[in-house]
């Protein structure tokens, strides 16, 4: 979770709301992320998909089987469909997002017993960290935007 701390504090340096995030399988790093739908003027470029992309083409498979997925924020439902889809075992996140978090914010789409992929889900890692970088980012927006 450190190293998405860090993927995160880069994102915000670039203007992007900071999360990061991390793959890792057995024991190693294999794929880094962070978000970027401002600068890739693309509204898919969050950190989760960005980290999954990364590995991905460094294991040359879609599929992440037995995979780790370490993430600053709670997913949202499209970067939850996207670990489901890449079969990743375990979610860790760092704070939850009570607006659009979907691992028990909002919805728990990894419980949902209709879907056929379950990772597992461990939430709150560092949250205090997480979501202090988080508060700061947003702090400081809305004062450049009072002060304009």
């Amino acid at each position: 979770m450190g190293l998405a701390l860090d993927l995160a504090r880069l994102a915000g340096t670039a203007g992007e709301v900071p999360v990061g995030a991390v793959v890792v399988l057995n024991g190693e790093v294999v794929g880094r992320g962070w978000n970027q739908p401002i600068g890739r003027h693309d509204p898919t470029s969050h950190a989760e998909i960005m980290a999954l992309r990364d590995a991905a083409q460094l294991l040359g498979n879609y599929r992440l089987p037995g995979s780790s997925l370490y993430v600053t924020l709670e997913p949202c439902a499209m970067c939850a469909g996207a670990i489901m889809h890449a079969r990743v075992g375990r979610v860790v996140f760092g704070t939850r997002d009570p607006k659009t978090g979907v691992a028990g914010s909002v919805i728990d789409l990894f419980a949902e017993a209709r879907l056929n992929h379950h990772a597992s889900v461990v939430g709150g890692i560092l949250a205090d960290q997480c979501g202090a970088l988080l508060s700061s980012f947003f702090a400081a927006r809305r004062g450049r935007s009072e002060a304009a």
